[in-house]
């Protein structure tokens, strides 16, 4: 295990250097000073701290307060008139990841990594897949693993939950030094498509990597400019990974599988004959979904406790990571019967069994679409109600894709806030119900998310399936540039159904 060790400023401009990246350096004839501390945030700067001036939004009074605080030199595009050393680099963005790796000391080479990409499911498959590793630690005596999800963070030191899909480089690289100081052998993460097209992961080789669908997603100009931009992005993923995972269900499959082929190792896994990790026999057995599947090493039954036929692909995924990194099977077997993944198909039903509400994270087009094939399936017969919304200021095309599908399938639409940031609300709500109305499907726009729950819940007079996505377990609700507390769809579901419950029980 390499331990943390600190680096001379000349160490960081060879580094760079040898990346091709290094324009200048200025060292004040500093060279062999150490470096303490490496930051992009000002206000996080220490005695010692290399300082890095990145982002378009990027001011000359943070670095102007990082000298302030102590910061020994600067790495930038451009030389700034303040009187500390600096090294001026082509791209900074490519600059960060090998500024990270140097001052954390490579941590990522001592874990065994898996990365997971795709439009819908990355999280589910991080639970399933560290659910999995951790009953086979728990077996061996090995510690708990690491994961980094959009939904929760737990690195040996840190344990909280994210508002992030894939931290920048320098954050991520903390993440695995705190990893490998705490004995921690495994690190599972998802790999946003961001994350990828702005460098934060490069330089970092994955044990597994897994590609698990693609639909249009995150398009907007302060994200993906078409969705070949997008797509790319994340086939990025297979050039930094030894073994190559994929669903050969997923859209573009031809494209997918022509850059997984770049891997060293590839393993398919799917319902396609042609998977070398094949599930068939998927059905319902009372409220578990059962599966098998076959491959060189066995054929297995598999049992999900976790509610959603969607989610056997998810399963497929975390088994095949499983199958790549050599956890013997009945350790798969266990996780997975116990595996949930908090915010994602929690199910709360009326005692009367008239309501079945399913809280879900789903939050585009492509996990629409499964969320109601899933509750159609499921729940035959019922109506459907949907409760939903958009975040502001990106990823615009979701307000068709999920105001479409909603409309098209639901018997009647809520649409709530979700993350309006500083987008007014009634914008977005109103670019959403024009696509529900050509649907022909009747809608109503709620500013109060809470409100909005209690009076679907509330109204239900025959058999129904409400629907609340895309916030999950989330306890807060961005409004303008600040998180507001939010109770969470979950606790909001449990605490109407209740109420529906006593109104009911009394009549």
């Amino acid at each position: 295990m390499k331990v943390m060790v600190k680096y001379t400023f000349s160490d960081y401009i060879k580094c760079l250097e040898q990346a091709g990246l290094l324009l200048e350096a200025d060292t004040a004839g500093r060279e062999a000073m150490g470096i303490l501390g490496l930051t992009y945030n000002s206000k996080a700067v220490t005695e010692g701290t290399l300082f890095i001036c990145k982002g378009a939004a990027f001011k000359e009074d943070y670095l102007k307060e990082a000298v302030q605080r102590g910061a020994a030199a600067y790495v930038s595009e451009k030389k700034y008139d303040v009187n500390i050393p600096c090294i001026l680099v082509s791209d900074i963005r490519k600059a960060m990841p090998y500024l990270a790796d140097l001052y954390f000391c490579r941590p990522w080479e001592d874990l065994k990594l898996t990365g997971i990409t795709g439009t819908k499911g990355k999280t589910t498959t991080v639970y399933y897949i560290k659910a999995i590793i951790d009953d086979y630690m728990a077996a061996t005596g090995g510690r708990e693993s690491a994961e980094l999800s959009s939904s929760d963070v737990y690195d040996g030191v840190v344990k909280s939950i994210s508002h992030i899909t894939t931290p920048e480089c320098v954050e991520l690289m903390e993440h695995f030094r705190h990893a490998v100081d705490s004995d921690i052998e495994y690190l599972e993460m998802e790999v946003s498509s961001q994350g990828l097209k702005y460098d934060r992961v490069d330089g970092i080789l994955f044990d597994v990597g897994i590609f698990l669908n693609i639909s249009e997603d995150h398009i907007s100009p302060i994200e993906h400019p078409d969705f070949d931009d997008y797509l790319e992005s994340k086939l990025r993923l297979f050039s930094q990974c030894k073994t190559a995972c994929v669903n050969l269900s997923t859209d573009y499959v031809e494209r997918v599988m022509a850059a997984a082929k770049n891997a060293p190792r590839l393993l398919t896994f799917g319902t396609d004959a042609s998977a070398d990790l094949r599930a068939y026999r998927i059905r319902k057995v009372g409220t578990d979904t059962v599966f098998n599947v076959v491959c060189d090493r066995f054929d297995q039954e598999f049992v999900l406790e976790m509610p959603g036929l969607f989610n056997v692909e998810n399963a497929l995924a975390a088994i095949a990571a499983a199958y790549a990194l050599d956890i013997p099977v009945q350790y798969m077997v266990s996780g997975l019967k116990r595996a949930r993944a908090k915010g994602r198909m929690e199910l709360y039903h009326s005692k009367d069994n008239k309501i079945a509400v399913i809280v879900d994270f789903a939050h585009n087009k492509l996990s629409f679409e499964k969320l109601f094939a899933s509750a159609m399936e499921e729940y035959k017969g019922r109506r459907i109600i949907s409760i939903f919304g958009c975040p502001g200021q990106k990823a615009f095309v979701r307000r068709q894709g999920m105001g479409t599908v909603a409309g098209k399938y639901s018997d009647k639409v809520y649409i709530v806030p979700d993350d309006p940031g500083n987008e007014p609300f009634e914008k977005i709500a109103g670019e959403i119900a024009q696509y529900v109305r050509e649907q022909d499907c009747p809608y109503e726009i709620m500013e109060d998310r809470a409100e909005a729950i209690k009076k679907a819940i509330l109204e239900v007079n025959e058999p129904t399936v409400l629907l609340i996505a895309g916030k999950g377990n989330e306890t807060t609700q961005k409004c303008g540039n600040v998180y507001v507390p939010y109770l969470s769809d979950m606790v909001y579901a449990k605490k109407y159904i209740e109420e529906y419950d006593r109104v009911h029980g009394e009549a």
